[in-house]
């Protein structure tokens, strides 16, 4: 069983590595940050509540997500 859950506090999550934003964040606490566990799976929270929830993904779904990103499929979102 992981370590790692939905919803757990994101600043408590022990992992190598540190959360990574996009170059293009503007670093003002506005930004999704991700974070490669130690089990291989992907964390995801809002930099604006650094201590807020995590939503924990696994690989595949992380890659689905990125592809329909890459694809556009989701630029209605940011209009």
């Amino acid at each position: 069983m992981s370590q790692y859950f939905n919803g757990m506090r994101s600043d408590v999550i022990q992992a190598a590595g540190c959360w990574q934003k996009a170059r293009v964040s503007q670093g003002a606490g506005a930004c999704v940050e991700m974070r490669k566990l130690n089990d291989g799976q992907v964390a995801v929270r809002n930099s604006r509540f650094p201590e807020g929830p995590a939503l924990i993904f696994t690989v595949p779904e992380v890659e689905a997500l990125l592809s329909g990103v890459k694809g556009g499929e989701f630029d209605h979102m940011a209009n």
